[in-house]
């Protein structure tokens, strides 16, 4: 039964995979369900990139809740379909549907290895990937965590005890209600028969803050009080049990018995004793497990597991060791009543430090001062007795407990079997959350590297790629880190970046590695530890009583290798008395190999980048001549991104004394390989203007070397002139229109009219037959030059074209040639939401009145 629905579409583009894995996560641990968020990331994300990267459609992405698990779908409208394996031997599903060598197909072979059930359906259209990850038991029931005292809980009621048994429904709604229950709550049963048990019982958690009644009914078994509603509208504390119960034809239904409140030890379940207690004039002494304990987090039940063995034997301190993966140390995972020497994930070998004789065997220290174990946790403490039990799981050691109190001879072997006791109980429940918790970092790695490469890959910038690294390492990996980088491999490591969780840090630490030599390249892979920043910090009284107290404790290095080389370093480390965990180590292992080559990346791309714009600045002319009497202003935009020099140019440089010459031209295409014409036009331009040429020889020269080019060689749009300033303060010009979009002139009365005709273009034709055309700008009036980027201007099937320019030209009158520049661009950028596609270069040349003059 499906108990909530979310769902979301995601365009084919680069960026859904990422969308989808946050609309997947938040959908989850909106319905309070962060176990399995972690696979269904993971394996959203791939299929995901499947549908809009391989199928090239859009993800329709479904999120199911159902009372057991969670059914996703991700839905593309591919209508191809998988071919199953024509070789030898059995065909399997994955084989059917995914080459493990291959680029595609690896969402199915992760569904086969993560998902509970999972599979591919098809319709007209559309195909349909489903997988179902299993949902985690939940502990069931609720006990109360104090010694159990059945002499003040016995009831002690004047009269008979009545015990009322309820049945409901699957909806729970009432299906039997017994005599006792009409007694105690003074319905009669035809008056509850078929009503919702919710109209009764008032249940004392919001379903934000724990489980809600529903969910309770249908456990299999649960044990608590609430309140029950009378007829007369008063309420009643009630203490009960409810238990799940399937008839013969497996319809469910939940069993309720209930007493009230003063009456709850009839129903309610002691609190077992463990065999050998002594007595204890407070009354029994509790379970080692006894409560609720959350076996999906293991330093909670790691914790709560030494509370408890310290009250287990009246001791003053306890603490749990666990083995590590190799079982070839101890490593601290919990301590109470420790402070001095007390660092968590400290390690330690097996065979030394907390006993004398095997550390299989419950071993019992009588005078810690007579003979020291060695153990780092208890130096300094004060601890003279001392108990130790290895917890073992099918013979295999996995940990130590200890407890230990401040007085010498306060246990004896009866007290170490107890405490074995106890160990051998709780060992089980410590391996089987450690293995979860294992898993749990294993899937969360994964999880963890597929958005730190999606993060990665999303920027070739080289100072965001730095920042990236260390926000990720930070605080995920540790609480603080830097990075280096190695121009080549003669020059020593640069610091390029720092970063600490808390940012009053971060200055200090930079300086203090500034300070410190960086740390060599070394090899090129692997975890090395660097002991330099403290040793800086330690020499310069850093350490106690500055901001550097407590900031340093492990250091790590880690190559970033690329390519074969070592282009950085990163640094990770921990406060004082923290030490890094192994799996820890193996995932920034594994993020520095994916940041190295995304580092490397960007480096390339920066240095192309950079040497790419030098080259396109050397096509843009200098900065523009100041002209006597007349105003000009360029706007100037090349189409694609990084791109600054495109098909499209402008020029305006000084031919003699008095006289300028100006252009505005169009190459054929756009990018590098149209640019290339461009600074070939604009530089013969200047050369054959200063011969002495007028402008038709100058267009026709020109138009001899482009075609000079053979292959390389791109048509051409022109707009050249000359101008001079005359002495009444208008101004002459000489023009020649190839091809190009004509010129528009605004007089002073806001009419605008064509400024020249239109005469062949350059590029195409050996012999070109040009003329120049002559006009006098008078003061006031603006003469603009634009390329068919402006012109062309489209939206939809509309465009601007040279009327529109010139309803926006006409709004102009009195403006300044910047401000008729920058609405012309305006006017463009409005026209169409899209961003303009082509080049685009504005002109504009005024003659100031002589009152502005």
């Amino acid at each position: 039964m499906v108990t909530a629905r979310a769902a979301a579409t995601f365009d084919p583009d680069g960026r859904s995979a990422a969308a989808a894995r946050g609309f997947v996560r938040d959908a989850l641990l909106g319905w309070g369900l962060p176990e399995v968020v972690d696979d269904a990331v993971v394996l959203v994300s791939e299929l995901v990139t499947n549908a809009v990267v391989h199928a090239g459609t859009a993800a329709e992405v479904c999120c199911l809740r159902e009372e057991e698990s969670v059914r996703i779908e991700v839905t593309d409208h591919h209508p191809e379909r998988g071919l199953p394996s024509l070789g030898d031997g059995p065909v399997t599903a994955s084989d059917r549907y995914a080459d493990p060598d291959g680029e595609g197909g690896r969402g199915l072979l992760m569904c086969s290895a993560l998902a509970e059930r999972w599979g591919v359906e098809y319709a007209a259209g559309r195909k349909t990937v489903w997988f179902r990850l299993q949902l985690p038991a939940h502990v069931l029931g609720t006990r109360y965590a104090v010694p159990a005292t059945p002499g003040s809980d016995l009831p002690s009621g004047p009269g008979p005890v009545h015990v009322a048994v309820v049945q409901l429904d699957e909806d729970g709604r009432v299906l039997a209600w017994n005599p006792d229950a009409e007694a105690l709550f003074q319905y009669p049963a035809a008056a509850v028969l078929g009503r919702p048990w919710a109209d009764l019982a008032v249940w004392p958690q919001a379903p934000a803050r724990g489980l809600g009644l529903t969910d309770t009914l249908r456990m299999a078994r649960w044990e608590g009080g609430y309140g029950l509603r009378l007829q007369d509208g008063r309420e009643v504390e009630v203490y009960g049990v409810q238990v799940r119960l399937r008839d013969t034809e497996g319809v469910p239904s939940t069993l309720c018995l209930l007493v009230l409140e003063p009456d709850r030890a009839v129903l309610r379940s002691p609190a077992r004793a463990l065999p050998g207690d002594r007595p204890d004039p407070a009354g029994p002494r509790l379970d080692l497990l006894a409560g609720p304990v959350a076996t999906d987090d293991l330093d909670t039940l790691l914790q709560r597991t030494v509370e408890r063995a310290r009250d287990l034997l009246d001791g003053d301190a306890a603490y749990l060791l666990l083995t590590t993966d190799d079982e070839a140390e101890f490593e601290v995972r919990a301590a109470t009543g420790l402070t001095a020497g007390h660092r968590r994930h400290a390690r330690f070998p097996v065979g030394t430090g907390n006993r004398y004789d095997s550390a299989r065997l419950p071993s019992v220290h009588e005078d810690l001062s007579t003979r020291p174990t060695g153990l780092p946790l208890l130096s300094d403490s004060g601890m003279r007795s001392l108990v130790t039990v290895p917890l073992k799981v099918e013979g295999r050691l996995i940990g130590s407990l200890g407890i230990a109190a401040a007085v010498p001879g306060r246990y004896d072997n009866e007290d170490a079997l107890r405490l074995q006791f106890a160990a051998d109980r709780v060992a089980l429940a410590v391996e089987s959350t450690r293995l979860t918790e294992l898993e749990q970092l294993r899937r969360g790695s994964l999880s963890f590297l597929v958005e730190a490469s999606d993060l990665l890959a999303g920027t070739l910038e080289h100072e965001q790629t730095l920042a990236l690294m260390a926000q990720m390492a930070v605080p995920t990996l540790a609480s603080w880190c830097a990075v280096y980088t190695t121009p080549d491999h003669a020059s020593p490591a640069r610091l390029a970046f720092v970063l600490h969780e808390d940012e009053d840090r971060i200055d200090p630490l930079r300086d203090l590695l500034g300070k410190t030599p960086a740390p060599e390249a070394g090899p090129t892979h692997g975890v090395r530890f660097w002991t330099a920043p403290t040793e800086t910090a330690e020499a310069g009284g850093l350490t106690d009583g500055t901001e550097l107290a407590g900031l340093l404790g492990e250091t790590v290095v880690l190559p970033l290798t690329a390519r074969n080389r070592v282009i950085g370093l990163l640094v990770l480390g921990v406060p004082a008395g923290v030490r890094f965990r192994q799996e820890i180590l193996e995932l920034a292992e594994d993020l520095s190999r994916r940041a190295a080559l995304a580092l490397d990346n960007s480096r390339l791309y920066s240095e192309r980048t950079a040497t790419s714009q030098a080259l396109q600045r050397s096509l843009l002319p200098p900065d523009l001549p100041e002209i006597p009497g007349v105003e000009v202003d360029v706007y100037y935009q090349a189409a694609g991104e990084g791109n600054e020099v495109g098909g499209d140019f402008y020029d305006l440089f000084t031919i003699r004394e008095g006289t300028y010459g100006f252009a505005i031209g169009d190459v054929c295409g756009t990018g590098p390989e149209a640019a290339s014409v461009t600074g070939l036009a604009r530089h013969s331009l200047r050369l054959l203007a200063r011969e002495g040429l007028d402008a038709p020889q100058v267009l026709r020269r020109l138009n001899a070397a482009i075609l000079d080019e053979g292959s390389r060689s791109r048509f051409l749009t022109l707009l050249y002139g000359e101008l001079t300033p005359r002495p009444d303060g208008s101004t002459e010009l000489s023009l020649v229109c190839a091809g190009h979009p004509l010129p528009l002139r605004l007089r002073t009365d806001g009419q605008v009219d064509r400024a020249a005709t239109p005469q062949p273009l350059l590029g195409v034709m050996d012999d070109l037959d040009l003329t120049a055309e002559h006009l006098v700008l008078a003061p006031g009036e603006v003469l603009l030059c634009v390329t068919d980027g402006v012109t062309e201007r489209r939206e939809g099937r509309r465009m601007l074209g040279d009327d529109g320019l010139a309803e926006v030209l006409t709004g102009c009158t009195g403006l300044t040639a910047g401000a008729v520049a920058a609405r012309v661009q305006r006017a463009v950028e409005r026209f169409a939401p899209e961003p303009p596609s082509d080049d685009m270069a504005i002109l504009t040349l005024r003659v100031p009145t002589q009152r502005q003059a």
